[in-house]
């Protein structure tokens, strides 16, 4: 299991690979939000998200001949992206396994940085046999987007910041809103602010018809989604929360939030015309909750991760175009 030690040394081991991403602000964000809006950019991260962190902390602690073998992992786009790019980095064989129906640009980008991609169709087919079947026959490392300890101590980095960053701006209570797929990132942001935070809550941001996440800590048991996909918010859709990342998610986490893909895609317009980011939909839910939902957001300040930049263009044209206006 992930704890503090694990933690930490993943934090070393990323030390000079991963950006120190920003805690940017806007007066324009705080006055919708009714309180000051704290965004922490990991869509300014290595490949566009914060899934660079975790690909990094696996890739890193593998022993060389393991390593040499090869690594796989399955993923809508950031998290193949950034496997693709550590192991790159590393000089180790990747093979992603991607929906058919992800963002071109995600699938277009995972191969450019090196990586086999095999599509598969979320609708009919399974990923988790794809890639478990795939590592067996090739002797590949399984490096899973978020029921993995390693990846999750990687993401934890990013709470280790957020816990100094918030220091610095005199913030001792506040929510920390997470976008959240499988949890990985929550949990591992949760974890990190327990020790060096915590009067920082994490709340779990959704979106609207895939918000296992919300359900299963309002139920107190795994909830899954009724559809594998059909939401804007390709980057956290998934079937449940996973079976590790849970259990620190109903310890630690307040109750979800959920958003509408429509206020995503607005919050995706205010991001770039207030801070000037680029965000992808479900890198944005985090914020979209910060801003639309702040009656169920307690203190004067909130703290947002903007989980992911990798959004294709005609759907970034299309928020800007239609919030923007």
């Amino acid at each position: 299991m992930t704890d503090m030690t694990m933690i930490e040394a993943a934090a070393r081991r990323l030390e000079g690979h991963a950006r120190r991403t920003p805690l940017l602000s806007s007066p324009f964000l705080d006055e919708i939000a009714g309180r000051r809006v704290f965004v922490k950019a990991e869509c300014l991260q290595h490949t566009g998200s914060f899934k660079f962190r975790g690909a990094w902390s696996a890739v890193s602690a593998l022993d060389p001949e393991t390593r040499r073998r090869g690594v796989i992992a399955y993923s809508s786009g950031n998290h193949a992206q950034g496997v693709a790019l550590a192991a790159r980095q590393h000089g180790v064989p990747a093979v992603i396994v991607m929906p058919a129906d992800a963002p071109r640009l995600k699938i277009d980008n995972t191969r450019a940085l090196g990586a086999e991609v095999v599509l598969y169709d979320r609708a009919t087919e399974d990923r988790d046999a794809i890639g478990n079947a795939l590592a067996e026959e090739r002797g590949l490392t399984l490096i899973r987007p978020y029921d993995e300890p390693l990846v999750i101590a990687g993401q934890a980095s990013v709470g280790l910041e957020i816990a100094e960053q918030a220091a610095d701006e005199g913030i001792s209570r506040a929510d920390v809103i997470v976008c959240c797929g499988g949890g990985g990132l929550t949990s591992g942001v949760a974890l990190a602010l327990e020790a060096r935070a915590p009067g920082l809550r994490v709340r779990t941001a959704e979106p609207a018809g895939f918000d296992d996440v919300a359900l299963s800590l309002a139920a107190g048991e795994v909830i899954r989604n009724p559809s594998a996909s059909g939401s804007i918010c390709d980057a956290i859709v998934t079937p449940e929360p996973g079976q590790i990342t849970f259990p620190i998610l109903q310890r630690l986490c307040g109750p979800g939030l959920v958003v509408t893909d429509d206020e995503a895609l607005e919050a995706v317009a205010l991001a770039f015309l207030r801070l000037k980011l680029v965000l992808e939909p479900g890198g944005a839910v985090a914020l979209a909750s910060a801003l639309f939902r702040r009656d169920r957001i307690e203190g004067e300040a909130v703290i947002v991760v903007a989980s992911g930049g990798n959004v294709d263009p005609d759907t970034f044209t299309a928020a800007l175009t239609r919030f923007l206006d």
